[in-house]
């Protein structure tokens, strides 16, 4: 192994078997022994790759591509069919938090369990214990039973203990939301102390805008294969391009089934719900914005009954990086959003309803959105 590397993938290979009507008595094993029937699903194929010391490395792709799968390999909770992985330095994961608490021992009583599990002696998470109640943020309730914790104090918990174990390897499987969003924050910022420090991360997340922010390389995993490895920013665009193909296919073939209906979130930014416009202003500005996985899909507005027309259509980038990923093949930040200027001398005083509505390519009421406002003197 390369002295330089902290984790050697080489010609990995990884399948399991699906069993179907599966025998759960010995009357059902008597009656449908020869109906039986079993899949080989191959999830890893001919993976090769090295991760070197020091790196953040991201693993993407879609779910059930076999990132998961790698990460689990990594740490040597599973094994390949064929293929070698191979690891240099002390290894923790992040995959399953608070696999090893007991549920009736206090959160102290099981910082010594798990960070055990983790390798450290009963001298070293002494001398450590007080720091991770601190990141756990749990103060007093440190000395209660964990099954009087809610979700979010157990998952903090675990957090705070396998990020303190001081190792040289993390490996890191879609557990970034973990508790409130000051707590998340608290997470991200010590990831990057630890990316900084000289830690070998590896990290798979459907974060994009995690990935490209934290990580030095993505790896793109498609269909159980290795497909690019780079800069975060030009593989997540690859990803994303392929991702809308994918999707693009996927949306036809469910309609030609009529098993597909189309979508859309249609949002009023101004003005606000109840509010009161001045006349005095002259003019107000009506705006929001739309998605939809509708390619031909019509934006209709309308102030009482009235309908507005020579609507522009303006770029929401902040509406795309919320939504590209549920809608990956439809959406274009220059023309998400919309706005019209309204000449309010030409308004008497009194209330109005504004109602945006967005119709699919047949005709269709897909989604729609009202608020009420007033006109002042």
């Amino acid at each position: 192994m390369n002295k330089e590397n902290a984790i050697e993938v080489r010609n990995l290979y990884k399948s399991f078997k699906v069993q179907y009507d599966k025998a759960h008595t010995l009357k059902d094993r008597l009656l449908i022994w020869s109906k039986r029937k079993t899949e080989v699903h191959e999830v890893l194929k001919n993976i090769s790759l090295n991760i070197k010391k020091g790196e953040t490395v991201a693993l993407i792709g879609t779910n059930g591509s076999g990132k998961s799968t790698l990460l689990k390999l990594m740490t040597k909770i599973i094994y390949p069919n064929s293929g070698t992985v191979r690891t240099n330095g002390k290894l923790t994961s992040l995959l399953e938090l608070g696999a090893g608490f007991h549920q009736d021992f206090t959160g102290r009583e099981n910082i010594y369990f798990n960070a055990s599990i983790f390798g450290l002696t009963r001298k070293e998470i002494e001398g450590r214990i007080q720091d991770i109640i601190d990141f756990s943020e749990l103060g007093e309730f440190i000395d209660n039973p964990i099954r009087t914790y809610s979700s979010g104090m157990y998952m903090r918990l675990a957090f705070s203990v396998a990020i303190n174990v001081d190792a040289d390897i993390l490996l890191i499987d879609e557990i970034l939301a973990v508790g409130d969003q000051h707590f998340q924050e608290k997470c991200y910022s010590k990831l990057k102390e630890l990316r900084d420090s000289g830690k070998t991360i590896v990290i798979v997340t459907h974060s994009l805008g995690v990935v490209k922010e934290l990580c030095h390389r993505a790896i793109w995993i498609y269909k159980g294969e290795f497909k690019l490895d780079g800069d975060p920013a030009y593989v997540i665009e690859e990803y994303l391009k392929q991702s809308a193909i994918d999707h693009k296919e996927l949306i036809r073939k469910q309609k030609e089934t009529g098993q597909y209906q189309s979508k859309a979130i249609v949002n009023i930014d101004r003005p606000r719900d109840l509010a009161t416009v001045s006349k005095s202003s002259k003019t107000s500005l009506l705006r929001g914005w739309v998605v939809t996985d509708e390619l031909n899909a019509t934006l209709k507005i309308y102030l009482n009954q009235n309908e507005i027309t020579d609507v522009d259509r303006e770029p929401r980038p902040d509406v795309y990086d919320v939504y590209y990923e549920q809608f990956p093949s439809s959406l274009d930040a220059n023309t998400l959003g919309w706005k019209k200027e309204l000449d309010l001398s030409e308004m008497k005083e009194g209330d109005y309803k504004l109602t945006v509505s967005c119709y699919g390519s047949d005709g269709q009421l897909m989604e729609s959105k009202e608020i009420d406002f007033s006109l002042e003197a």
